[in-house]
């Protein structure tokens, strides 16, 4: 895949829905759900749902969560950023992420992005290109700058995460 494909296929577009700081594994997946976890399109239907016990209603393919500082601390639970990713999500922006949620969402396909996320507002409408490191804020007529994704994690999210792309490419070929 040359640089203009992979470039090409990173620009994502949806919605926001704003979070503040130090949005929990717990706030995302409600431990009361736990018992869910091996039935994760059922768990994804409550995702978020202490922090906001609309979202997983209202949320569309492609739309994003964008939120504070520290977001996904707590438990390593990979089923936090899956459930996210399965309501539709295209993306999460903070200020900041818990370092293993961080890694998950990259392991399962879900992008993470590091931004000062002060200038978007709820429901803001956002173009994000991952290749070029540029939010734009349409709502707004706006730009946000973050740092632009490598190729390499590019292609592994456009494969779907991790195992998928050692999957498809019967080993770990970047």
């Amino acid at each position: 895949m040359d640089k203009k494909e992979v470039i090409k296929s990173s620009i994502l577009e949806g919605k926001s829905f704003k979070f503040g700081d130090d949005i929990s594994t717990d706030l995302i997946a409600p431990g009361r759900y736990f018992h869910l976890r091996s039935n994760m399109p059922e768990l994804a239907k409550h995702v978020l749902e202490d922090a906001d016990p609309e979202f997983a209603g209202k949320v569309r393919k492609g739309d994003f969560v964008v939120a504070g500082r520290n977001f996904g601390l707590g438990s390593s639970r990979e089923h936090a950023p899956t459930i996210i990713k399965m309501a539709g999500v295209g993306a999460v922006l903070a200020k900041s992420f818990a370092r293993i949620f961080f890694r998950n969402s990259i392991n399962i396909g879900l992008p993470v992005l590091i931004c000062d996320t002060d200038r978007i507002d709820d429901q803001d409408n956002l173009e994000i290109d991952l290749g070029k490191g540029i939010i734009r804020n349409l709502a707004k007529g706006t730009e946000l700058k973050f740092s632009p994704l490598p190729d390499v994690m590019i292609k592994l999210l456009n494969d779907g995460g991790l195992v998928e792309h050692i999957t498809k490419n019967k080993g770990f070929n970047l």
